[in-house]
């Protein structure tokens, strides 16, 4: 059984850095059938994509937030990691790690989701 779990501090100061990890198991990162995503939702909005992390180490992002996103991973853990620069209570939401299925263009695995508040 897949299973992604997200961790990370639940408040962050505005102007710092966010920085999420999710753990995997039951699958590996560096599997080529899979992309390994970030997906967040704000109070009382829709989801937004944020980025994605292949199974060959590439590294795509969404242009709103392409400047301050990097994600990154450590296959030794089995797990990739989010950070998010500069942000400020825009940034507060629902963060969510979910596996992308190549072939069927679908997320098929979703973590639970963690809850970020940004505030001083």
């Amino acid at each position: 059984q897949v299973q992604l779990q997200e961790s990370g501090p639940g408040l962050v100061k505005p102007s710092q850095t966010l920085s999420l990890t999710c753990t995997v198991s039951g699958a590996s990162i560096t599997s080529n059938y899979y992309y390994w995503t970030w997906i967040r939702q704000p109070p009382g909005k829709g989801l937004e994509w944020m980025g994605v992390i292949t199974y060959s180490d590439s590294t795509y992002y969404s242009p709103s937030l392409e400047s301050r996103t990097s994600i990154s991973r450590d296959t030794s853990k089995n797990q990739f990691t989010l950070q998010l620069s500069s942000v400020t209570p825009e940034d507060t939401a629902v963060y969510y790690c979910a596996r992308r299925t190549i072939v069927a263009n679908n997320y098929d695995v979703w973590g639970q989701g963690t809850q970020v508040t940004v505030s001083s």
